[in-house]
């Protein structure tokens, strides 16, 4: 299999750390790292771990050198990072690690890109201009439609329709097509990816209990019905409103394969809660494969030794198998946009 493109992410975070903690393993998957090799190297010497660290010019040549060494394909720093201390000056270095990952992807010389944690703020003030990976992703890529977010874990498949925003906005910003938009991309990309060919998708109420039929509520009328019927009429396998509080409970996750939550902490909290060591960032409705560990930079720890590698080496994990299915299928991309 081709190798797994992995990003730097923020230098001053625990990507590093990550990255050679997991090639430590090589249990998995083999990954090239779209990183900056004295970085690397200085931060596994700091660390004790022994890791050698090997320069490559193509991405084939990962797969001889990553049994014995780590290969990098070299994008250097401007600035030797410091731990814990974002530097805009190293922002174009973490911006060009995506888009080389991004390249070896659309080329076929890598079957799928991981992509460490950045800090966004720190890429701001270096002049970057989107909001995250995603809508990045979704223009390096010409994607079409909607480009959403899916957190999965082997317990749980999450999708929420409105992501970093407030409650309030969140609230205010919900639509049925937005609903609809976001079930059908999470339905091809169930099909397609992970090899559902008839994806069970519960659709989350808003308001406690599902609004309790008007009473606390009634975005479940408004709302969020108009799409479960829209959704049915498409021939997508959809149930819901469910009331939110009780949509987790483990005889409730056997009834789905996906919940589709109307914002952010309604997916995440019960994700995180049930197995934050293993949940996955995948990116759905791109022509390429993307997933990231679902935490951050964790500057509070970077460089102390301290980083736990198994969601880096989880979200690896379900890359390739992501683009193992994909491939059996065939990468179409028709198949990445929404219609309507």
């Amino acid at each position: 299999m081709r190798p797994i493109a992995l990003t730097m992410g923020d230098p001053a975070g625990i990507g590093g750390e990550l990255t050679l903690r997991t090639w430590l393993t090589r249990t998995g998957p083999c990954i090239v790292a779209l990183d900056d090799p004295d970085r690397l190297t200085a931060l596994a010497k700091t660390l004790g771990l022994n890791v050698p660290i090997r320069t490559i010019a193509k991405a084939a040549d990962a797969l001889a050198i990553h049994p014995e060494a780590l290969p990098v394909l070299p994008i250097a720093l401007a600035e030797p990072p410091v731990p814990g201390h974002p530097n805009p000056a190293n922002a174009a270095s973490v911006v060009k690690s995506i888009e080389r990952a991004t390249e070896l992807c659309l080329s076929g010389e890598a079957a799928a890109m991981v992509t460490n944690p950045i800090n966004k703020a720190a890429l701001y003030q270096a002049g970057f201009h989107y909001p995250g990976h995603t809508e990045f992703l979704a223009v390096l890529t010409g994607a079409i439609g909607q480009q959403i977010m899916m957190l999965a874990s082997p317990h749980l498949k999450v999708v929420p329709v409105t992501v970093h925003a407030s409650l309030r906005a969140s609230i205010a910003m919900l639509t049925t097509q937005m609903i609809v938009d976001a079930a059908r991309t999470t339905a091809t990309a169930l099909r397609r990816d992970f090899g559902l060919p008839s994806p069970r998708l519960a659709i989350a109420g808003l308001n406690p209990h599902a609004g309790e039929q008007g009473a606390l509520g009634d975005e479940e009328t408004t709302l969020i019905q108009p799409a479960i019927d829209t959704l049915r009429a498409d021939g997508i396998d959809v149930s819901g409103p469910w009331p939110p509080d009780t949509m987790f409970t483990p005889a409730a996750r056997q009834r789905y394969d996906v919940a589709i939550c109307m914002y952010h902490d309604q997916a995440l909290i019960p994700l995180k809660t049930l197995d934050m060591d293993h949940g996955v960032n995948v990116t759905l409705g791109l022509p390429i494969v993307r997933t990231s560990p679902d935490h951050g930079t964790a500057y509070d720890i970077a460089g102390k030794g301290l980083a736990d590698p198994s969601s880096l080496i989880a979200a690896i994990t379900l890359a390739a198998e992501l683009a193992n299915s994909r491939a059996r299928r065939g990468n179409t991309k028709s198949e990445d946009g929404n219609r309507g």
